[in-house]
Order: C-alpha cells, then structure tokens, then sequence
C-alpha cells in the first residue's frame, strides 16, 4: 500500500480474482478485506492494469481517508484467504496501522 493505493502482484490476482475487473474494500472490526466482485454494476474499485507483467492496482484514497489512513506511507500488507468471507483478509490490520 502506498499514498491510497494498493497493488497486487499479477500471481495474487491470477489466483483469487482472475477474470474480475474490481473488488470491494471493507472494514470488518480490525479486519481489512479485499472481496471480489462479480457483477460490477454493483460498484467497487476497479482493478487496475498496472504492468505488462499484469501486476494490478486499487486505486482507493478515499476509502483510506475514511478510516483516518489519509497521511499514511508505503506498507507491506500480509493477507491470507477467508474461505468464510471469501476474500483476502489483513487481520487486525486497522489496530496496527496507526
């Protein structure tokens, strides 16, 4: 994550959200959850082309402004699947970010 901006690698993408073109960013207690999205009329933030390596990018200051992220920097993100959320999860993340 930097400046409101996350960016997948292309082998993160191609394993859980292959074919989709956006994702939704949720706040679930500490919790930070990337969910996919399949039908994009539904909204979301698009998954960006990053590279021609295929690598992508969230463009999402906004969601990050809201949870008082605005001023932060550059940070590795650790997510691992929830198979009950059925989305990439950074656990306790929003406790630690500050």
């Amino acid at each position: 994550m930097s400046r409101g901006s996350l960016y997948l690698s292309a082998a993160l993408y191609e394993q859980y959200f292959e074919g989709l073109d956006a994702v939704i960013l949720l706040r679930r207690e500490g919790d930070f959850y990337i969910l996919p999205v399949r039908n994009t009329s539904g909204g979301g933030y698009l998954l960006k082309l990053r590279n021609s390596a295929g690598d992508r990018i969230i463009i999402a200051p906004d969601f990050f402004r809201t949870h008082d992220l605005d001023d932060f920097h550059k940070r590795e993100i650790r997510f691992v699947w929830d198979k009950d959320m059925a989305g990439l999860r950074a656990a306790c993340f929003f406790k630690t970010a500050k």
